[in-house]
């Protein structure tokens, strides 16, 4: 008799659930997993003869991890640089922020910001913890203004970030030694 009403009593609690409140969906869009820009033919010809310098130097000091470090970093930026990005489905939510499988609860981020990156609106949304640090989310020709009245309610915004030392040496270094002339492409 007792396991029957045991079972009786669960099966009241699970009826009587009611969530708070439904998710729903504010805005979706598709757009581009990253910014994505098509070099030219004298970015990958100088980031190569940047690399046979850089991997001459490293020889004459006898430093052949970093030699294979530094080929496999181009290696990279080529892949990147070539491949252009699959269309990654964004969607903002009344529970959070979802990135294709991915789900980011409100909890766990901190600000937003935006930012123009090759030429592409860029939503950058700043988390938490410290892994990923920052969810970018690309919009193409999304109404930037609609997507900010949004997440107002549920997170700050931030008009100016501060660039960081990492932020400053690479703008310096990028309008100092452009890999590529932006005239031509």
């Amino acid at each position: 008799m007792e396991k029957k009403k045991t079972s009786n009593t669960s099966k009241e609690k699970t009826s009587n659930f009611t969530p708070h409140h439904q998710l729903k969906t504010l805005f979706e869009w598709s757009a581009p997993g990253r910014p994505f820009k098509k070099r030219s033919k004298t970015y990958f010809s100088t980031s190569l003869l940047i690399l046979l310098l850089l991997e001459i130097l490293l020889f004459l000091f006898a430093q052949y991890t970093l030699m294979l470090v530094a080929a496999s970093l181009v290696f990279v930026a080529f892949a990147l640089s070539i491949v252009p990005p699959h269309d990654f489905h964004y969607r903002i939510s009344t529970e959070g922020i979802f990135v294709e499988d991915s789900f980011f609860i409100w909890r766990e981020l901190y600000d937003f910001y935006f930012k123009k990156v090759n030429g592409i609106d860029v939503l950058h949304v700043r988390t938490r913890a410290f892994m990923p640090g920052e969810i970018t989310l690309t919009l193409k020709d999304e109404d930037q203004e609609k997507i900010k009245n949004i997440l107002l309610q549920y997170l700050p915004f931030r008009e100016y970030i501060k660039p960081s030392f990492m932020d400053k040496s690479a703008s310096w270094l990028s309008r100092t030694f452009p890999l590529e002339n932006p005239r031509k492409v």
